[in-house]
């Protein structure tokens, strides 16, 4: 039950991942890939959580390698150019340390920060050149990298990023809400604020300028693609609440479909794991078999045009990277300190956070 790390060390380790988390077929038919430029997205990266002041220096000192957010992306994004590469990973950092500050502002009982940096961000999204020198570090560092995610494509492609963003915002703000209030939503309810929250159309919009093509509405929504698209973003967002449930138990969590189950279903907490595992393991199998409508899809785009073989080659592209998306949210979650609870002096209190509010000084 292990494979050779990719993570942060020079010397590759063995990593185990427990029996309860263990996926053979992930490890069996999803090899893992790493972008050629990671190790320096890794540096350059570390250097923008700095420059931004995204983090303490102490901590990106002692943690930043660590919590893997470069290797995550670098295992997903493969054939990026490295400027799109680099830009890519910051931004998933940034939103890393969004999350964080998301939680610290409700563990810590701070509407009014809290309800300050969505209106922020909201701003930021529509008109980020404005916001670059915000007095909030995060909401200049997510004008930043959003500013340079613009650059590659198509403003139509800007337009529907944005338009999904502010969706996640407004999630992220529910969230707020549940958690404030305790309350736990449904299955069906989590399942559909679990999409946003997880922003799974975000990490799939990425996948155009990786490839480096906007893919037109009637290929994107074309339900071979989404169907695929959807699957790999559910196994991860599946996966995530199953490898974090001991992590969100010990903070009074309430997004998490294991808790929704408990709550909503009467499952002890042994039949929760053995659901989720079970929606999991059903993804997988899912998408072995969709990837190949997918494939077929591609094929059939191939109409002898110019055109036709541009947006084929794009669609494999993006499809290969969904199925890199498999065996990077697998091994993140087994080499990344964000997961190690048992090794926290306090199992709510993860010891990268700043549990400062930057938007109340």
């Amino acid at each position: 039950m292990h494979a050779l790390s990719h993570g942060t060390t020079t010397a590759p380790a063995a990593i185990a991942v427990p029996p309860s988390l263990f996926l053979p077929v992930i490890e069996a038919e999803f090899p893992r890939r790493l972008h050629p430029y990671w190790p320096k997205c890794q540096e350059e990266t570390r250097a923008w959580l700095l420059e931004k002041r995204l983090m303490p220096a102490d901590k990106v000192e002692e943690y930043a390698d660590g919590l893997c957010y470069t290797d995550l992306m670098a295992g997903y994004y493969l054939g990026a150019s490295d400027e799109v590469m680099q830009a890519i990973a910051d931004y998933s950092a940034w939103f890393f340390v969004w999350d964080d500050r998301h939680d610290r502002d409700i563990v810590h009982g701070r509407p009014v920060a809290w309800r300050l940096l969505r209106d922020r961000l909201h701003a930021a999204l529509d008109s980020p050149g404005e916001h670059l020198h915000h007095k909030d570090p995060l909401v200049a560092g997510f004008a930043d990298s959003v500013l340079r995610l613009y650059a590659f494509l198509p403003q139509t492609w800007n337009l529907r990023f944005a338009r999904h963003f502010h969706a996640v915002i407004d999630a992220y703000d529910q969230e707020f809400r549940n958690r404030t209030e305790g309350i736990v939503p449904t299955v069906e309810e989590y399942l559909r604020l679990r999409r946003l929250t997880f922003a799974h159309w975000i990490w799939t919009d990425l996948l155009e300028p990786t490839a480096g093509c906007e893919l037109p509405d009637a290929v994107r929504k074309h339900p071979a693609y989404r169907r695929a698209a959807l699957l790999s973003q559910e196994f991860a967002a599946w996966y995530n609440d199953l490898c974090s449930l001991p992590k969100e138990i010990a903070g009074d969590e309430v997004h998490n479909l294991g808790i929704s189950l408990i709550t909503h279903e009467g499952m002890t907490l042994e039949q929760a794991v053995v659901e989720i595992r079970r929606r999991v393991d059903e993804c997988i199998t899912d998408f072995l078999k969709g990837e190949r409508d997918a494939l077929r899809f591609a094929e059939d785009l191939a109409d002898g045009s110019v055109r036709g073989k541009e947006l084929s080659a794009a669609v494999r592209a993006c499809l290969s990277n969904m199925r890199n998306w498999f065996s990077s949210v697998y091994w993140f979650h087994h080499e990344s300190g964000r997961y190690m609870v048992d090794s926290w002096d306090d199992r709510s209190t993860p010891p990268y956070v700043n549990n400062e509010a930057a938007g109340e000084k």
